[in-house]
């Protein structure tokens, strides 16, 4: 199964992209897909929802960072929202737990 992922936005400047299902190798490209396509529409303040992320492997953390990098370099930022203990074992374990930092909900990601 393909995950799918739906596009939605808070107030005019942070857009939220959330998945469900498996972040793995072949829904990867497909997260990074929909940020550059947000990015590339001019909203680079982009929020992961990670809540209904069951699964995240090497190949979704790798998604992640290529996609902050993306959005970084169009002058905005990528956080993530309500992760799972499996995704964030896979966060520390790989210290990306101090790139991420984890917000509770998407609403909270830029707006603490």
């Amino acid at each position: 199964m393909t995950m799918q992922f739906s596009v939605g936005s808070i107030g005019d400047d942070v857009t939220v992209v959330k998945g469900a299902g498996r972040l793995n190798m072949v829904a990867a490209p497909e997260l990074r897909a929909a940020v550059r396509r947000e990015i590339d529409a001019g909203r680079a303040r982009i929020v992961v929802d990670l809540s209904e992320v069951t699964f995240m492997d090497s190949s979704g953390l790798g998604a992640l960072v290529g996609c902050l990098k993306t959005a970084r370099q169009a002058g905005g930022d990528l956080r993530i929202a309500a992760p799972n203990e499996q995704v964030m074992m896979i966060l520390r374990l790989s210290n990306l737990d101090r790139v991420f930092k984890a917000h509770e909900a998407p609403e909270t990601a830029f707006h603490a």
